[in-house]
């Protein structure tokens, strides 16, 4: 049985602006917003840039790749988790977790590939191991 995320709040995907997001995890593909405008790729997906402040943007593919930029383990949690910044190949860098790995060989500068994991009633979120 696949590990579940638990305690997720909402349905994510009712929000129109990021719902091509939610859909296409869904299908297990990662998308990114980049401004067509400036040419930059921003994360968390929104309307509009927040570097240029166009309304230029658009969905791309990401390559779902990235390198710990820094991270934190939580030991005394009832179920140790890592939460880290990763740094995607795409550009920007993400709030994410890291799973499926012993949490003691983590480093800064690691890279990390994405995988999806499940929720309790809600579609699957972005996450990330060590390659």
């Amino acid at each position: 049985m696949a590990e579940k995320v638990v305690g997720f709040a909402g349905r994510p995907d009712s929000n129109p602006d990021i719902k091509p997001f939610w859909d296409a995890a869904t299908e297990g593909r990662f998308l990114i917003k980049a401004c067509t405008t400036c040419g930059r790729a921003h994360w968390y997906p929104r309307a509009v840039c927040p570097f240029c402040m166009s309304d230029r943007t658009e969905w791309r593919e990401g390559s779902g790749q990235g390198t710990i930029y820094s991270f934190s383990v939580m030991q005394r949690a009832p179920v140790p988790y890592a939460i880290a910044y990763v740094t995607l190949e795409d550009g920007p860098t993400m709030m994410t977790n890291i799973v499926d790995c012993d949490f003691s060989g983590l480093r800064i500068g690691q890279k990390v590939r994405l995988v999806f994991k499940p929720t309790e009633g809600g579609p699957p979120v972005p996450m990330f191991t060590p390659v």
